[in-house]
Protein backbone atom coordinates (compact mmCIF):
# COMPACT_ATOMS: atom_id res chain seq x y z
CA UNK A 1 0.00 0.00 0.00
CA UNK A 2 2.94 2.35 0.71
CA UNK A 3 4.25 1.71 -2.30
CA UNK A 4 1.64 2.45 -4.49
CA UNK A 5 0.45 5.53 -2.30
CA UNK A 6 4.45 7.30 -3.58
CA UNK A 7 3.68 5.85 -6.30
CA UNK A 8 0.75 8.08 -7.02
CA UNK A 9 2.36 11.32 -5.25
CA UNK A 10 5.19 11.20 -7.94
CA UNK A 11 2.57 10.67 -10.46
CA UNK A 12 1.05 13.83 -9.46
CA UNK A 13 3.99 15.59 -8.65
CA UNK A 14 5.09 14.42 -12.41
CA UNK A 15 1.98 16.25 -13.80
CA UNK A 16 2.43 19.08 -12.16
CA UNK A 17 5.51 19.80 -13.15
CA UNK A 18 4.74 19.29 -16.79
CA UNK A 19 1.44 21.52 -16.48
CA UNK A 20 2.08 24.63 -18.36
CA UNK A 21 2.83 27.69 -16.15
CA UNK A 22 1.65 31.28 -18.01
CA UNK A 23 2.95 33.70 -16.45
CA UNK A 24 1.51 37.49 -17.82
CA UNK A 25 3.94 40.24 -15.65
CA UNK A 26 6.05 40.50 -19.24
CA UNK A 27 2.69 40.50 -21.41
CA UNK A 28 0.78 43.08 -23.01
CA UNK A 29 -1.53 43.79 -25.79
CA UNK A 30 -1.72 45.89 -28.72
CA UNK A 31 -4.79 47.53 -30.25
CA UNK A 32 -4.99 46.29 -34.40
CA UNK A 33 -7.98 49.02 -35.00
CA UNK A 34 -8.47 48.50 -38.70
CA UNK A 35 -9.55 45.14 -38.05
CA UNK A 36 -11.08 44.80 -34.63
CA UNK A 37 -8.06 42.23 -33.35
CA UNK A 38 -5.51 42.74 -30.56
CA UNK A 39 -1.93 41.62 -30.98
CA UNK A 40 -0.41 39.64 -27.74
CA UNK A 41 2.99 40.99 -26.70
CA UNK A 42 5.86 39.75 -25.20
CA UNK A 43 8.39 42.59 -23.14
CA UNK A 44 11.32 40.23 -22.62
CA UNK A 45 10.67 38.25 -25.87
CA UNK A 46 10.27 41.77 -27.74
CA UNK A 47 7.94 39.76 -29.90
CA UNK A 48 4.31 38.57 -30.80
CA UNK A 49 2.59 35.94 -29.30
CA UNK A 50 -0.90 35.42 -30.21
CA UNK A 51 -3.45 37.36 -32.75
CA UNK A 52 -7.11 37.65 -31.09
CA UNK A 53 -9.69 38.65 -32.95
CA UNK A 54 -13.39 39.44 -32.96
CA UNK A 55 -13.54 42.60 -30.92
CA UNK A 56 -15.72 45.01 -33.42
CA UNK A 57 -14.71 48.13 -34.40
CA UNK A 58 -11.27 49.53 -32.50
CA UNK A 59 -10.71 52.91 -34.63
CA UNK A 60 -11.31 54.00 -30.38
CA UNK A 61 -9.90 51.51 -28.18
CA UNK A 62 -8.72 51.17 -25.04
CA UNK A 63 -8.72 48.50 -22.34
CA UNK A 64 -7.86 48.09 -18.50
CA UNK A 65 -6.55 44.72 -16.73
CA UNK A 66 -7.83 43.01 -13.48
CA UNK A 67 -5.94 43.18 -10.83
CA UNK A 68 -4.65 39.75 -11.76
CA UNK A 69 -3.31 40.68 -14.82
CA UNK A 70 -4.72 37.62 -16.08
CA UNK A 71 -7.97 39.53 -17.94
CA UNK A 72 -8.08 42.63 -19.85
CA UNK A 73 -11.43 44.47 -20.37
CA UNK A 74 -11.26 46.45 -24.10
CA UNK A 75 -13.62 49.37 -24.86
CA UNK A 76 -14.74 49.70 -28.24
CA UNK A 77 -15.98 52.74 -30.38
CA UNK A 78 -18.96 50.79 -31.36
CA UNK A 79 -20.36 50.43 -27.53
CA UNK A 80 -18.76 46.81 -27.56
CA UNK A 81 -16.88 45.84 -24.17
CA UNK A 82 -15.17 42.33 -24.48
CA UNK A 83 -13.44 40.29 -21.70
CA UNK A 84 -10.15 39.04 -22.72
CA UNK A 85 -8.30 36.15 -21.12
CA UNK A 86 -4.73 36.83 -21.95
CA UNK A 87 -3.51 33.13 -20.31
CA UNK A 88 -5.55 31.14 -22.65
CA UNK A 89 -5.71 33.94 -26.00
CA UNK A 90 -9.22 33.56 -26.23
CA UNK A 91 -12.64 35.96 -25.86
CA UNK A 92 -14.71 34.74 -22.57
CA UNK A 93 -17.42 37.37 -22.81
CA UNK A 94 -18.55 40.51 -24.79
CA UNK A 95 -21.56 43.01 -25.05
CA UNK A 96 -22.60 45.76 -26.89
CA UNK A 97 -23.54 48.11 -24.15
CA UNK A 98 -24.52 50.98 -26.53
CA UNK A 99 -24.13 52.65 -29.94
CA UNK A 100 -20.69 54.86 -29.54
CA UNK A 101 -18.65 54.07 -26.53
CA UNK A 102 -14.93 55.97 -25.46
CA UNK A 103 -13.23 54.53 -22.96
CA UNK A 104 -13.64 52.65 -19.63
CA UNK A 105 -11.99 52.09 -16.10
CA UNK A 106 -11.55 49.62 -13.65
CA UNK A 107 -12.39 49.77 -9.79
CA UNK A 108 -9.86 49.56 -7.38
CA UNK A 109 -10.65 46.21 -6.26
CA UNK A 110 -11.45 45.37 -9.92
CA UNK A 111 -14.66 43.74 -9.30
CA UNK A 112 -16.59 46.56 -11.53
CA UNK A 113 -15.85 48.29 -15.42
CA UNK A 114 -16.90 50.94 -16.19
CA UNK A 115 -18.03 52.45 -19.63
CA UNK A 116 -18.45 56.55 -20.67
CA UNK A 117 -20.77 56.47 -23.56
CA UNK A 118 -21.35 59.43 -25.99
CA UNK A 119 -24.71 57.65 -27.32
CA UNK A 120 -26.69 57.39 -25.57
CA UNK A 121 -24.37 59.15 -23.21
CA UNK A 122 -24.13 58.83 -19.51
CA UNK A 123 -21.87 55.51 -17.53
CA UNK A 124 -23.33 52.15 -17.31
CA UNK A 125 -21.24 49.96 -14.87
CA UNK A 126 -20.12 46.34 -14.96
CA UNK A 127 -20.06 43.09 -12.55
CA UNK A 128 -16.23 42.25 -13.76
CA UNK A 129 -16.62 38.65 -13.93
CA UNK A 130 -20.51 38.14 -15.57
CA UNK A 131 -20.15 41.47 -17.54
CA UNK A 132 -23.64 41.69 -15.82
CA UNK A 133 -24.74 45.62 -16.17
CA UNK A 134 -25.12 46.86 -12.55
CA UNK A 135 -25.62 50.19 -12.83
CA UNK A 136 -26.88 53.07 -15.54
CA UNK A 137 -25.98 56.36 -14.70
CA UNK A 138 -27.91 58.79 -17.50
CA UNK A 139 -25.85 62.43 -17.31
CA UNK A 140 -27.75 64.45 -20.14
CA UNK A 141 -24.55 63.71 -22.67
CA UNK A 142 -21.85 62.34 -23.83
CA UNK A 143 -19.33 61.57 -21.13
CA UNK A 144 -15.60 61.74 -21.53
CA UNK A 145 -12.32 61.58 -18.91
CA UNK A 146 -13.91 58.17 -17.20
CA UNK A 147 -11.16 57.15 -14.38
CA UNK A 148 -11.53 55.16 -11.25
CA UNK A 149 -10.51 56.84 -8.15
CA UNK A 150 -9.59 55.53 -4.56
CA UNK A 151 -12.52 53.95 -2.67
CA UNK A 152 -14.47 52.06 -5.30
CA UNK A 153 -15.01 55.24 -7.07
CA UNK A 154 -15.31 56.29 -10.82
CA UNK A 155 -15.00 60.04 -11.70
CA UNK A 156 -16.23 61.26 -14.98
CA UNK A 157 -16.92 64.48 -16.88
CA UNK A 158 -19.81 65.80 -19.43
CA UNK A 159 -19.29 67.34 -22.87
CA UNK A 160 -22.59 68.80 -22.88
CA UNK A 161 -22.47 70.67 -19.58
CA UNK A 162 -19.58 70.96 -17.73
CA UNK A 163 -20.08 69.24 -14.86
CA UNK A 164 -18.03 66.33 -13.18
CA UNK A 165 -19.62 63.11 -11.82
CA UNK A 166 -18.62 61.18 -8.93
CA UNK A 167 -19.86 57.72 -8.53
CA UNK A 168 -19.15 55.71 -5.34
CA UNK A 169 -19.49 52.17 -5.41
CA UNK A 170 -19.01 51.39 -1.90
CA UNK A 171 -23.10 50.87 -0.75
CA UNK A 172 -25.06 49.10 -2.60
CA UNK A 173 -26.83 52.13 -4.52
CA UNK A 174 -24.76 53.99 -5.84
CA UNK A 175 -23.96 57.00 -4.26
CA UNK A 176 -23.52 60.24 -6.61
CA UNK A 177 -22.19 63.35 -6.90
CA UNK A 178 -22.46 66.52 -9.13
CA UNK A 179 -19.72 69.12 -9.49
CA UNK A 180 -20.53 72.09 -12.32
CA UNK A 181 -18.78 74.71 -13.34
CA UNK A 182 -15.89 73.10 -14.30
CA UNK A 183 -16.31 74.74 -17.36
CA UNK A 184 -17.44 74.91 -21.30
CA UNK A 185 -16.85 71.50 -23.80
CA UNK A 186 -14.31 69.39 -20.89
CA UNK A 187 -12.71 66.73 -23.56
CA UNK A 188 -10.66 64.64 -21.82
CA UNK A 189 -9.15 64.56 -18.12
CA UNK A 190 -6.58 62.69 -16.30
CA UNK A 191 -6.13 61.73 -12.52
CA UNK A 192 -2.59 61.99 -10.66
CA UNK A 193 -1.72 58.48 -9.57
CA UNK A 194 -2.34 59.35 -5.63
CA UNK A 195 -6.19 59.50 -6.57
CA UNK A 196 -6.41 62.94 -5.56
CA UNK A 197 -6.39 65.49 -8.19
CA UNK A 198 -8.55 65.44 -11.02
CA UNK A 199 -7.76 67.63 -14.21
CA UNK A 200 -10.05 68.19 -17.37
CA UNK A 201 -8.84 69.77 -20.85
CA UNK A 202 -11.41 72.40 -22.14
CA UNK A 203 -11.87 72.82 -25.67
CA UNK A 204 -14.84 75.51 -25.61
CA UNK A 205 -12.57 77.95 -23.47
CA UNK A 206 -9.12 78.74 -22.53
CA UNK A 207 -7.38 76.71 -19.40
CA UNK A 208 -8.09 73.26 -17.91
CA UNK A 209 -10.09 72.64 -14.31
CA UNK A 210 -8.78 70.40 -11.34
CA UNK A 211 -10.70 68.98 -8.56
CA UNK A 212 -8.68 67.94 -5.14
CA UNK A 213 -10.76 64.75 -4.46
CA UNK A 214 -8.97 64.31 -0.72
CA UNK A 215 -11.66 67.75 -0.22
CA UNK A 216 -14.84 66.77 1.25
CA UNK A 217 -16.81 68.70 -1.09
CA UNK A 218 -14.52 69.50 -3.77
CA UNK A 219 -15.14 72.65 -5.60
CA UNK A 220 -13.47 73.34 -9.95
CA UNK A 221 -10.27 75.19 -9.44
CA UNK A 222 -9.37 76.83 -12.33
CA UNK A 223 -5.77 76.46 -13.95
CA UNK A 224 -3.70 78.49 -16.88
CA UNK A 225 -7.10 80.36 -17.59
CA UNK A 226 -5.26 82.36 -20.10
CA UNK A 227 -4.04 79.62 -21.81
CA UNK A 228 -5.38 77.28 -24.36
CA UNK A 229 -7.72 77.56 -27.70
CA UNK A 230 -10.90 79.24 -26.57
CA UNK A 231 -10.01 82.60 -26.89
CA UNK A 232 -8.22 82.01 -30.14
CA UNK A 233 -9.68 80.46 -33.03
CA UNK A 234 -6.92 78.28 -33.86
CA UNK A 235 -7.10 74.95 -36.22
CA UNK A 236 -6.82 71.72 -33.90
CA UNK A 237 -5.69 68.71 -35.68
CA UNK A 238 -6.28 65.85 -32.98
CA UNK A 239 -6.89 66.43 -29.40
CA UNK A 240 -4.67 65.94 -27.05
CA UNK A 241 -4.75 62.80 -24.74
CA UNK A 242 -5.01 63.80 -21.43
CA UNK A 243 -4.17 60.24 -19.80
CA UNK A 244 -0.83 60.51 -21.46
CA UNK A 245 0.39 63.96 -19.46
CA UNK A 246 3.33 63.40 -17.51
CA UNK A 247 3.78 63.88 -14.10
CA UNK A 248 7.62 64.51 -13.49
CA UNK A 249 9.25 64.87 -10.02
CA UNK A 250 6.58 67.77 -9.13
CA UNK A 251 5.63 69.16 -12.03
CA UNK A 252 2.74 68.33 -14.87
CA UNK A 253 4.11 68.45 -18.61
CA UNK A 254 0.80 68.86 -20.75
CA UNK A 255 0.36 69.05 -24.43
CA UNK A 256 -0.97 72.38 -25.29
CA UNK A 257 -4.44 72.34 -27.50
CA UNK A 258 -3.61 73.48 -30.56
CA UNK A 259 -0.05 75.19 -30.06
CA UNK A 260 3.36 73.95 -31.08
CA UNK A 261 4.20 73.42 -26.75
CA UNK A 262 4.21 71.88 -24.19
CA UNK A 263 3.58 73.43 -21.21
CA UNK A 264 5.11 72.68 -17.50
CA UNK A 265 2.52 73.17 -14.52
CA UNK A 266 3.96 72.99 -10.28
CA UNK A 267 2.03 70.11 -9.50
CA UNK A 268 1.22 71.49 -6.16
CA UNK A 269 0.67 75.38 -6.67
CA UNK A 270 -1.30 74.80 -10.52
CA UNK A 271 0.81 77.36 -11.69
CA UNK A 272 2.73 77.70 -14.84
CA UNK A 273 6.27 76.87 -14.78
CA UNK A 274 7.37 76.72 -18.33
CA UNK A 275 7.33 76.29 -21.54
CA UNK A 276 8.92 74.01 -24.38
CA UNK A 277 8.64 74.90 -28.12
CA UNK A 278 8.09 71.23 -30.40
CA UNK A 279 8.30 70.01 -33.42
CA UNK A 280 4.47 70.14 -33.98
CA UNK A 281 0.98 70.19 -32.02
CA UNK A 282 1.32 67.31 -29.30
CA UNK A 283 -0.92 64.36 -28.82
CA UNK A 284 0.97 62.51 -26.26
CA UNK A 285 3.61 63.71 -23.97
CA UNK A 286 4.39 60.89 -21.82
CA UNK A 287 6.55 60.22 -18.68
CA UNK A 288 9.56 57.70 -18.96
CA UNK A 289 8.59 55.98 -15.27
CA UNK A 290 11.73 57.18 -13.36
CA UNK A 291 10.12 61.01 -14.72
CA UNK A 292 13.85 62.35 -16.08
CA UNK A 293 12.54 62.02 -20.15
CA UNK A 294 9.19 62.89 -21.05
CA UNK A 295 8.13 61.30 -24.95
CA UNK A 296 6.11 63.43 -27.05
CA UNK A 297 4.34 62.52 -30.82
CA UNK A 298 2.28 64.86 -33.02
CA UNK A 299 -0.74 65.49 -34.75
CA UNK A 300 -1.25 64.93 -38.23
CA UNK A 301 0.89 66.26 -40.34
CA UNK A 302 3.77 66.03 -38.71
CA UNK A 303 3.09 62.41 -37.08
CA UNK A 304 6.13 60.60 -38.14
CA UNK A 305 8.49 62.59 -35.48
CA UNK A 306 8.90 61.57 -31.75
CA UNK A 307 10.63 64.70 -29.19
CA UNK A 308 12.46 63.49 -26.31
CA UNK A 309 12.81 66.03 -23.23
CA UNK A 310 14.72 66.15 -20.39
CA UNK A 311 12.45 67.45 -17.82
CA UNK A 312 15.60 69.06 -16.02
CA UNK A 313 16.49 71.36 -18.89
CA UNK A 314 13.04 71.03 -19.97
CA UNK A 315 14.92 71.46 -23.71
CA UNK A 316 14.68 68.49 -26.86
CA UNK A 317 17.46 66.12 -26.37
CA UNK A 318 16.59 63.86 -29.10
CA UNK A 319 14.24 63.70 -32.10
CA UNK A 320 13.85 61.11 -34.69
CA UNK A 321 11.39 59.53 -37.15
CA UNK A 322 10.03 56.47 -36.86
CA UNK A 323 7.89 56.09 -39.55
CA UNK A 324 4.70 57.42 -40.75
CA UNK A 325 1.48 57.95 -38.11
CA UNK A 326 2.91 57.04 -34.60
CA UNK A 327 0.20 57.08 -32.96
CA UNK A 328 1.04 55.63 -29.03
CA UNK A 329 3.68 54.81 -26.94
CA UNK A 330 4.27 52.51 -23.98
CA UNK A 331 7.17 52.31 -21.34
CA UNK A 332 8.22 49.24 -19.84
CA UNK A 333 7.42 49.10 -16.34
CA UNK A 334 11.19 50.46 -15.41
CA UNK A 335 11.44 52.46 -18.29
CA UNK A 336 14.61 51.15 -20.12
CA UNK A 337 12.14 50.53 -23.29
CA UNK A 338 9.69 52.18 -24.96
CA UNK A 339 7.16 50.35 -27.56
CA UNK A 340 5.60 52.75 -30.11
CA UNK A 341 2.98 52.15 -32.58
CA UNK A 342 3.28 53.56 -35.85
CA UNK A 343 0.30 52.51 -37.78
CA UNK A 344 1.19 53.38 -41.12
CA UNK A 345 4.44 51.20 -41.72
CA UNK A 346 2.24 48.29 -40.06
CA UNK A 347 4.65 47.94 -37.05
CA UNK A 348 5.32 48.51 -33.52
CA UNK A 349 9.25 49.88 -32.55
CA UNK A 350 10.74 49.12 -29.95
CA UNK A 351 13.51 50.94 -28.98
CA UNK A 352 16.47 51.97 -25.72
CA UNK A 353 15.51 55.24 -23.56
CA UNK A 354 19.18 55.56 -22.95
CA UNK A 355 20.72 55.25 -25.83
CA UNK A 356 17.79 55.97 -28.86
CA UNK A 357 18.70 52.55 -30.22
CA UNK A 358 15.73 50.80 -32.45
CA UNK A 359 15.78 46.84 -31.30
CA UNK A 360 13.22 45.54 -32.56
CA UNK A 361 10.64 45.77 -35.01
CA UNK A 362 7.35 43.73 -34.62
CA UNK A 363 4.71 43.74 -36.94
CA UNK A 364 1.19 44.86 -36.65
CA UNK A 365 -2.18 45.48 -38.51
CA UNK A 366 -2.37 49.54 -38.17
CA UNK A 367 -1.61 49.21 -34.61
CA UNK A 368 -2.77 51.80 -32.44
CA UNK A 369 -2.85 51.41 -28.57
CA UNK A 370 -0.34 49.90 -26.53
CA UNK A 371 -1.01 48.12 -22.71
CA UNK A 372 1.22 46.13 -20.90
CA UNK A 373 -0.04 44.64 -17.88
CA UNK A 374 1.73 46.84 -15.32
CA UNK A 375 -0.93 48.85 -15.55
CA UNK A 376 -3.37 46.74 -13.23
CA UNK A 377 -1.55 48.42 -10.46
CA UNK A 378 -1.82 51.78 -11.01
CA UNK A 379 -4.86 54.29 -10.40
CA UNK A 380 -5.67 55.80 -13.69
CA UNK A 381 -4.36 53.35 -16.15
Amino acid sequence: MKTLVLTLVAALLAGTANAQTVATGDLGLVIERANGSVLLVDQSERAALARIEGLGDLSHASLVYSPDERFAYVFGRDGGLTKLDITTRQIVNRVLQSGNAIGGAISDDGRLVAVSNYDPGGVRVFDADTLEMVADIPTGGKTIGLVDAPGRRFVFTVWDTGETWIADFTTPEPMLTTIPGMGKNPYDALITGNGRTYITGLFGEDGLTALDLWDETPQPIRVLPDYGRGQQEMPVYKMPHLEGWALTGREFVLPAVGHAQVLWVDADTLTETGRTATHGQPVFAMARPDGRQVWVNFAHPLNDTIQVIDTVSKEVIHQFKPGPAVLHMEFTPRGHEVWISVRDAGKVMVYDTRTFEKLREIEADSPSGIFFTARAHRTGL
